[in-house]
């Protein structure tokens, strides 16, 4: 994995023994600030993942007292506009990768979360904040409109609520986050990582390759207008009837029994399978 000049990981992975896996942003002295070499670092591991197979939830924290304050700004003073093409570019394409790999992803929030950062937490699948956590989009204030995250901002909260964090710049706390739709909820601080974890578990106890589907499903028509919506749904919900997991899932509740899903190369197979 990439790693900073002093040997010190940009990102830190920590596998469980029950599929989660746990990856920290490792610059607190910079407030996880999303260097290139950082962004690199985590596409690599969202990557290393995905083609593992092994993995049935991944949990997204930051090392220190924040959770990500966005772009590092020393990398966007006096380069030219290739430059700032190439920063952006792996910006848009960790987001994709988090979206794009088989195992959802979990934001465990701790601390502030401001521009990318906000963007990050938009883009993972589902997100727990403590309540001391808090969110903005700021880059208004310093002449950097803050365009990459709007995109992942306004489809988790809307058009007015995205509208009022990018044009005022001023922060919203957790629990209003919560009410819009940014994250799941909102745990004391104390909990956070014990409930971003319930969280996970809840997830992997159900089959890797039909969450998988779901969540590939989901992103796939997710901005697609109804009725294409409706007729990519009903293909892909028969094809997951015939999946070997479904018809056992749906055996053991007839059952009541509980189901033993296979094992199988989840991340290489079922989120690829249905598209």
């Amino acid at each position: 994995m990439m790693q900073s000049n002093s040997e010190t990981p940009f990102v830190e992975r920590s596998d469980r023994d029950d599929g989660i896996a746990i990856l920290t942003m490792n610059r607190p002295q910079r407030r996880n600030a999303l260097s290139l070499a950082m962004m690199r670092a985590l596409i690599e591991a969202f990557q290393e993942i995905n083609a593992a197979g092994e993995v049935r939830a991944v949990i997204l924290r930051g090392a220190g007292p924040a959770f990500c304050a966005g772009h590092d700004l020393s990398e966007l003073i006096g380069r030219d506009v290739n430059a700032y093409r190439r920063i952006f570019t792996t910006c848009v394409e960790l987001m994709e990768c988090i979206q794009r790999i088989a195992p959802p992803v979990i934001a465990e929030v701790a601390g502030m979360a401001t521009a990318a950062g906000c963007q990050l937490v938009a883009t993972c699948d589902l997100a727990v904040a403590a309540s001391s956590a808090h969110f903005a989009t700021p880059g208004v204030k310093i002449g950097l409109f803050c365009s990459t995250p709007m995109v992942a901002l306004t489809r988790a909260i809307g058009r007015k609520r995205a509208m009022e964090l990018l044009l005022t710049g001023e922060p919203i706390d957790a629990a209003t986050a919560a009410q819009w739709g940014l994250i799941n909820r909102v745990v004391v601080p104390e909990r956070l990582s014990e409930e971003t974890l319930a969280l996970a578990h809840r997830i992997t106890g159900a089959s890797a390759d039909i969450v998988a589907l779901g969540k590939s499903a989901f992103y796939a028509q997710v901005d697609l207008d109804q009725p294409k919506a409706y007729a990519y749904a009903q293909e892909v919900m028969s094809l997951n009837a015939f999946d070997a997991d479904a018809q056992e899932g749906m055996s053991a509740f007839l059952a009541k029994r509980k189901p033993h899903w296979k094992l199988t190369d989840s991340s290489r197979s079922a989120s690829t399978r249905y598209e």
